[in-house]
């Protein structure tokens, strides 16, 4: 024990060196994260240090700790009700969701909600607030932390601190109720009404719980109630004051599963960390969506409490909205790869156990071993096939031709929180055909100069950053040569935040960023990659292409940045930002038309970029499965369903819910693996196990009843009473379809010869042969 008092002794008062603020109470310096409960039982009389006295009880605190009395003290003493926080890694069953991507939010909600009306009302967070401030969670900094450098980038002191903006009434907005929600052409105005003017302290401290702020949204004069609000990022939370502007989360759908809006029901409204212009996002979005499915952006007001708070950002969140709107289906796997200093998330192969992985990727998606086993096989594809045979390995694993596209825009417009530099945030799609996809996600960081001489920042051993000391090929910090540029050092406009010279060929020694290092040692993927940067820079960076999109925005926003008192920087900074080309098309300095013009004009110099043609593009199309009329191959039909159970038969839960009846109507098994089960236009809605097989002549129940998590088969949809579609494909193949209309309770509806029979009134029999009513 005596070793366990002086680690925790060490670690009590070095946390507390580090985080004190000298005065205490000024909201500019650094905040002093809450005590976790071993510190406070020590610390006897909460004035945050530790008296020679305090310290002589500690063997008897800690012994006190020891519940089960075995000399040695577990996480669960330690941290009661709380996740194990050790760097990189949770509880040993969820496989690194303590720091790491995948960590667990503190559980509160369900706890403290005494109504079960799915929200905490004013009294139930204040009791929720203590357990936060108990256990020391909550990522709340009320003084914040500083953040943004004059210049913009993060790590600095804040250019301008936030102050009471001016007064608005849904009255004082125009209303654009037939516009979408991302319409370029308007400036939509967001009311936010909570049921308390401390709300911006209370989400602060609820930041890394599953608390969701209850409000009141009201948009084009239609009021939402229920809308849950959370702040959210990492450097935009973490590096801004509380007073200036934080990035928000909204969720529509809080309370009632069905409320969206305009058709999406997540909102992500950013603050435009570093970013005078507000522009960033919305310039990457305009450009990549030529040539991927990219997050939408446009700009909107938000007013909080009746008070603006000014100009953000409002981007779409790529969840299942997303994945409708771009492939047909919201089907699939979906991963973010968060931003990460030990810049580690490029699909390095390390080994076929899934807790690195975990550690590196944030599913978004259901978590199964399928999905995790599935990017493991993409990533040792990727990593240790030998390049003479990579094409014919990865290409029916990988859109290559989709990464191409997205590692050439990265690098385009310089996007200094892209794959190019940190490895890191982008977005992954599995989708239900078993095709890798890479997206882009933050692109804030996007369209600006690099530091002097393109120089980055470095950072420290990634031990000390919560990583596991695998995290990167010896030698290759973040922000240091290894991994940039040329072999031998650094690339003409060097590593970290890059600028209008950086190199088109950055990283293609570095095994951190295999999609760069691998693919781009495939002759034929080299050759396209370069042509799509030689056609991004000749058609997209054209002036005439971007520079009347800034004109059109500065237009629209300029009254707004003037008058919005929490942005973080100066309404001159923006004015530089966003200004205009001049009369003799000469670009302002250090403005955005500046680095367009120089960035094109070094991309279409490049000695490999300017030996390639420019490539004819196609924007992307949504993915639908063909249909395929005759035999399909598939000895599989849709046999019968029961669309109304009241009380016919139970499922395994001992729950009446409605059924769909497969038959095999071959002479031998037949695999389902790889085919899918829907009601509606989503052809890959309910994906059927792996390994799931109808003998031969034999029926397959599934139940339609949303409990994808019960024992069994439950597809993630219920059968409408009133008459819809069921739909059986296999991959891109219709195999089967029905259509039917209203249904009788108790009474199925199914097919009495062979798989094209005539849909009839049946009497239920699940898993035997069909028998008409009597």
């Amino acid at each position: 024990m005596r070793i366990l008092v002086h680690s925790v002794m060490v670690c009590f008062l070095a946390t507390n060196a580090f985080g004190q603020s000298p005065q205490g109470t000024d909201p500019n310096e650094p905040f002093r994260p809450p005590l976790d409960p071993l510190s406070l039982k020590l610390d006897a009389n909460n004035d945050g240090e530790l008296s020679t006295e305090e310290l002589s009880k500690a063997p008897a605190v800690l012994q006190a700790l020891d519940l089960n009395k075995d000399g040695k003290l577990t996480i669960e003493e330690l941290l009661p009700g709380f996740q194990e926080r050790r760097p990189g890694f949770g509880r040993p069953d969820t496989m690194g969701a303590g720091r790491g991507p995948n960590r667990v939010e503190q559980k509160l909600t369900e706890k403290h909600d005494a109504d079960k009306n799915g929200y905490l009302d004013p009294i139930e967070r204040q009791k929720a607030l203590a357990e936060v401030q108990i256990f020391g969670g909550g990522g709340g900094r009320p003084g914040g932390r500083p953040g943004g450098r004059p210049g913009g980038r993060p790590g600095g002191p804040a250019a301008q601190s936030g102050s009471t903006g001016p007064k608005v009434s849904p009255n004082d907005v125009n209303n654009f109720p037939d516009l979408s929600l991302y319409d370029s052409t308007i400036l939509r105005t967001i009311f936010i009404e909570f049921d308390t003017d401390t709300w911006e302290d209370e989400m602060a401290k609820f930041k890394n719980t599953d608390v969701e702020m209850p409000a009141t949204v009201t948009v084009d004069g239609t009021e939402y109630p229920l809308v849950g609000v959370k702040f959210r990022g990492q450097s935009s939370f973490g590096h801004v004051p509380a007073g200036s502007k934080r990035s928000l989360n909204l969720s529509m759908d809080l309370i009632d599963g069905d409320q969206k809006l305009y058709g999406y029901k997540t909102l992500n409204l950013l603050n435009c960390n570093g970013d005078a212009s507000f522009l960033s996002s919305i310039l990457f979005s305009q450009l990549a969506s030529d040539y991927l499915p990219t997050p939408k952006a446009n700009m909107v007001k938000v007013v909080i409490n009746g008070e603006s708070w000014g100009i953000y950002s409002n981007v779409q969140q790529f969840n299942k909205d997303f994945l409708k709107e771009f492939y047909g289906t919201t089907a699939g796997a979906r991963w973010k790869v968060a931003g990460s200093p030990q810049a580690d998330g490029g699909l390095r192969y390390l080994g076929d156990d899934i807790a690195p992985y975990r550690q590196r990727f944030e599913i978004k998606s259901r978590d199964d071993d399928d999905s995790w086993n599935a990017l493991i096989h993409l990533c040792k594809v990727l990593n240790e096939t030998p390049i003479e045979n990579l094409p014919t390995a990865l290409e029916p694993l990988l859109n290559v031709d989709g990464v191409l596209r997205f590692l050439a825009i990265d690098v385009a417009v310089v996007n200094s929180d892209g794959y190019w530099t940190r490895a890191s945030d982008y977005s992954i799609y599995l989708d239900p055909r078993g095709t890798f996809h890479i997206l882009p996600h933050d692109m804030n960081e996007s369209f600006r100069g690099g530091g002097p001489k393109g120089e980055g920042f470095p950072g420290p051993p990634p031990e000390q950053l919560g990583a596991p000391a695998d995290g990167l090929p010896p030698g290759g910090q973040f922000g240091r040569p290894q991994g940039f540029g040329r072999p031998g050092g650094r690339g003409p406009g060097g590593p970290g935040h890059g600028g209008p010279t950086l190199d088109p060929l950055v990283g293609l020694d570095s095994e951190r960023m295999p999609l760069r290092s691998r693919l781009l040692a495939v002759p034929q993927y080299r050759k396209l990659y370069l042509q799509y940067l030689r056609t991004i820079a000749e058609k997209n960076l054209a002036h005439k292409n971007l520079t009347p999109l800034i004109a059109h925005y500065r237009n629209l926003v300029d009254s707004e940045v003037q008058i919005d008192t929490r942005k973080m920087l100066s309404y001159d900074a923006f004015a530089n930002a966003t200004a205009p080309l001049q009369n003799n098309q000469a670009a302002a300095p250090g403005s955005i038309n500046e680095f367009i013009g120089q960035r094109r004009d070094f991309l279409l110099k490049h000695e490999e970029i300017s030996a390639v043609a420019v490539l004819d593009i196609k924007r992307p199309t949504i993915l639908r499965p063909r249909v395929v009329e005759g035999d399909t191959g598939v000895k599989v039909a849709i046999s019968e369903f029961l669309a109304s159970n009241k009380r016919t038969n139970k499922d395994p839960q001992g729950e009446f819910e409605d059924w769909i009846e497969l038959v095999n109507y071959d002479s031998t098994d037949v695999d389902l693996s790889g085919m899918f089960l829907t009601d509606d236009d989503d052809l890959y809605k309910w994906k059927i196990p792996a390994n799931t097989i109808i003998k031969a002549g034999g029926y397959l129940i599934i139940w339609a009843d949303e409990d994808g998590g019960d024992e069994g088969l439950h597809a993630n949809f219920k059968l409408s009473k009133d008459g819809e579609s069921i739909i059986l494909t296999n991959q891109d193949v219709i195999v089967d379809r029905l259509k039917y209309g209203p249904q009788i309770s108790d009474v199925s509806t199914g097919r009495i010869a062979g798989d094209n029979g005539e849909m009839k009134k049946l009497k239920p029999t699940p898993g035997s042969p069909n028998r008409l009513v009597d």
